[in-house]
């Protein structure tokens, strides 16, 4: 698979997203976005000022302007980019891939995503054929968006908040506004890993690796804390730990979001939840009076989802939160508001929370190297013909005990499986069974 994925460009930086391409990619962006003056924002990783120099170059040699937000987290370029009315964007960044990867998240007009549908499959096709430039070069020009994005974000914090918090940056995005957002808001905030770094040195920039969680897990423990929120690489994801210092299923903050909705907001527009989430999340939010519907992963096509229906919110189990009130886009920031809001408002511990909304035992996300994944899917359906079947997304197969998906990836040759059970017995029992399935017959 190459550098142009499902929602971005990506790659190892610069033998993969080598430096002639990037340029060629800002040289016919302006093109593909039919825009004169494109927005650009970047991450914190030690390639990211070489990639801005690179694709800016491009940009100004189509004679298009580039206005430079400096470093900053993806949901930043968002925000800037209907707020200040831009026609495009470019936020540089590998999101939750290692240091030595680096990529690029293309906007439209209102931060609509760039996908293959839309432009990135045209952009892929342009770039193998060398710019000639003829145009006068344009002009790069710095736009401080600092203040006008901290107050968007503050306007979902509440007044006051009692609750004892551990913020950890991992060295990435979310360091450059955490203090400015959130130090006067929590009477005791601890913030881990609040330098910039592109080697994030603290831990990996991936939220969902255990590895990741051993330092949060300990503060919460040594400060006695309430709650823990982990940023990843580019902060428009969140993970939430509870006061034990336990890692908190995102799908499970996903039906708590209902209540902040639902409940606080009377919010009558449906929810969204992405097509692995628990069976307790449709559950949970249709007892509060919500509507809840499953749908696809990733988030180009659940922000137009969620604008095209008019929906209030959604959650992926990958960390990611949508938000109507945000453009339609994810925040990690946002998402940390809000589940602080909802926490601080119940007086109950956030383990006790999520034992309430789910009480079935979930396996999280099992990846398998296959050699073909649609070859897979169709073998394993045929194996399960007695179930509801829902194909939105790879395959879902409930039962009335237990269900599965599995669905391919959208970067990487691999099929991603997720399981739920009554019982921890069962859960480990189906999984066992469908891996067994998986591998026999991929050989």
């Amino acid at each position: 698979m190459g550098i142009f994925k499902a929602n971005d460009i990506r790659g190892v930086f610069p033998e993969e997203l080598d430096k002639e391409r990037i340029r060629r990619i800002g040289f016919y962006l302006p093109g593909i976005l039919k825009s004169d003056r494109i927005l650009v924002g970047r991450d914190t990783r030690n390639s990211s000022d070489e990639v801005f120099e690179l694709l800016a170059r491009g940009i100004t040699e189509a004679g298009a302007q580039v206005v430079d937000i400096g470093v900053c987290d993806s949901p930043a370029v968002y925000f800037a980019t209907v707020k200040y009315r831009f026609t495009g964007s470019v936020m540089i960044t590998a999101s939750h891939n290692p240091p030595e990867y680096n990529g690029l998240k293309i906007s439209a007009g209102s931060a609509v995503p760039v996908g293959p549908d839309n432009g990135l499959r045209e952009l892929e096709r342009l770039i193998a054929v060398k710019p000639v430039v003829s145009e006068p070069e344009a002009d790069i020009i710095f736009l401080d968006i600092r203040n006008d994005y901290t107050e968007h974000v503050r306007s979902f914090l509440k007044e006051t908040n009692r609750l004892k918090v551990v913020i950890d940056c991992g060295n990435g995005a979310s360091s450059i506004f955490v203090h400015d957002i959130f130090d006067d808001f929590f009477p005791g905030v601890t913030i881990l890993f609040d330098t910039p770094d592109g080697e994030f040195p603290g831990h990996g920039p991936n939220p969902l690796e255990p590895e990741s969680w051993v330092h949060i897990a300990e503060t919460i423990q040594k400060e006695n804390a309430d709650l823990g929120i982990l940023f990843d690489g580019d902060a428009d994801r969140a993970i939430f730990f509870d006061e034990q210092g336990s890692f908190i299923s995102p799908d499970i903050i996903t039906a708590l979001i209902g209540l902040y909705y639902y409940e606080s907001k009377k919010s009558k527009k449906k929810m969204f939840y992405d097509i692995r989430s628990s069976r307790s999340i449709h559950e949970y939010i249709t007892a509060l009076g919500g509507t809840a519907a499953a749908c696809v992963t990733g988030h180009a096509r659940i922000k137009k989802l969620l604008k095209s229906e008019n929906g209030i919110y959604a959650g992926e189990l990958s960390g990611h939160y949508y938000f109507s009130e945000n453009f339609y886009c994810d925040s990690g920031f946002i998402a940390a508001a809000i589940v602080s809001d909802v926490v601080d408002r119940m007086k109950t511990p956030l383990s006790q929370i999520a034992r309430d909304i789910n009480p079935y035992s979930f396996s999280g996300e099992r990846n398998f190297t296959v050699r073909n994944t649609t070859v897979v899917l169709q073998k394993v359906k045929l194996q399960y013909p007695d179930g509801e079947i829902n194909e939105i997304d790879g395959i879902r197969i409930d039962y009335k005990d237990w269900w599965f998906n599995l669905r391919p990836s959208g970067a990487e040759p691999l099929l991603r499986l997720v399981v739920e059970a009554a019982t921890p017995a069962e859960m480990n029992q189906k999984v066992e069974e469908l891996s067994d399935l998986i591998y026999s017959v991929d050989a």
